[in-house]
């Protein structure tokens, strides 16, 4: 796992059920912390008091976060020998941000009893193209991730969507990514910077960042010319399926329905090796221009 994300989403145990960390700068969209990187602040919280890491999260978003301290409440729902069902609460300035509610325990292995689909074809990570670092309307999150999109899929940047809402790519933290915090924050962390480098870290993303990966790629559906723009998302759920193998991870997200102001997102992730690591799903408002 990539040094800088383990330090940005660490968390500290004050109380029983009560977690203290900080979301720094630099993981937003537009200046609002994105979805996937909060949930794996709450995760982590959650994974930490029971000693399990995410099998399923559901994160209910309330209200926008902020860089800044945070509190995750963690409260027991059940535990069994297996698995174990948490709730938490992650709170900012005695305000509730989002609710999550997961299943905890170890995954059984990666062999398959039945898989009917298929990582996406994409040409070699070299060749996919890479993602601008501090470009609209993501100023901040890319400058951490050295995403690579399948040629074609970043066509609504230059105006030319592809007409499929489908984005498809590769997954890698940065080797040299920075990582800020603001030096003026009372009960903030030192200031901290890395290096510019672009190249894709060879760490294993842990089930903790895949979390970060289910939010970490442009909303499809500004390949059908809706967007870009913000998109909020209302509830994200992710399934853990397997710990993935080093290196970056394949992936491909689609939406198939927008109606009535919202849209709906599906997910999946797989490792280098072809095994199927993560799914996932969210519904979000329609783009905010």
């Amino acid at each position: 796992m990539s040094d800088d994300f383990a330090r940005v989403t660490a968390v500290e145990k004050t109380a029983d059920g009560q977690y203290e960390g900080f979301v720094g700068t630099g993981w937003d969209i537009a200046g609002v912390p994105n979805g996937g990187y909060l949930l794996a602040i709450a995760g982590r919280a959650m994974a930490e008091s029971i000693g399990r890491p995410p099998l399923a999260v559901t994160a209910h978003y309330l209200a926008p976060a902020h860089t800044g301290p945070c509190s995750v409440l963690v409260e027991s729902v059940r535990v069994g020998r297996r698995t174990a069902t948490l709730m938490a609460r992650f709170e900012q300035d005695g305000r509730e941000s989002f609710r999550v509610l997961g299943t905890f325990g170890e995954s059984s292995g990666t062999d398959a009893v039945l898989v009917s689909g298929r990582p996406p074809e994409l040409p070699p990570y070299e060749n996919c193209v890479a993602v601008p670092s501090s470009s609209p309307p993501w100023p901040a999150l890319y400058d951490r991730l050295a995403v690579r999109w399948r040629p074609g899929d970043e066509g609504f940047m230059h105006g030319h969507p592809t007409g499929r809402a489908e984005v498809a790519g590769w997954f890698a933290f940065s080797d040299g990514a920075a990582t800020r915090f603001p030096a003026n924050v009372a009960g903030s962390r030192p200031y901290e910077t890395g290096g510019s480098d672009k190249s894709p870290s060879a760490a294993r993303v842990d089930p903790i960042g895949l979390l970060l990966v289910a939010d970490a790629f442009a909303p499809p559906v500004f390949n059908i010319g809706i967007g870009p723009g913000w998109v909020p998302t209302l509830e994200l759920t992710v399934h853990i399926r397997a710990v993935p193998a080093p290196g970056p991870l394949r992936c491909a997200f689609r939406t198939q329905f927008v109606q009535g102001g919202l849209l709906s997102e599906d997910g999946e992730i797989w490792d280098g090796a072809g095994v199927l690591v993560a799914q996932s799903r969210q519904l979000a408002l329609t783009p905010r221009m």
